[in-house]
């Protein structure tokens, strides 16, 4: 799943935080970072600040119902909970 222009990183991450699965970061070698981390996403979170919002990011979400609660997230812009 590739999202753009992220403007609400940290509910994001909150969202991210609940999920059942594992929700990864993939880079464009192919790396993967655990996203349910709260190391990897502070160092996301640091990338974030130098535009105001994440370009582009790609995600590996293992649960189906996990990828759901993300996509409600993007269209509304607020967390699912």
């Amino acid at each position: 799943m590739t999202l753009e222009n992220v403007s609400n990183v940290v509910g994001l991450f909150n969202v991210i935080s609940s999920c059942r699965g594992n929700v990864e970061l993939v880079s464009k070698e192919g790396d993967r970072i655990n996203l349910k981390s709260r190391l990897a996403q502070y160092l996301a979170l640091a990338g974030a600040f130098s535009e105001g919002y994440v370009r582009t990011l790609e995600l590996y979400i293992e649960e189906p119902e996990d990828k759901e609660k993300i996509m409600q997230f993007v269209v509304s812009g607020e967390s699912t909970e």
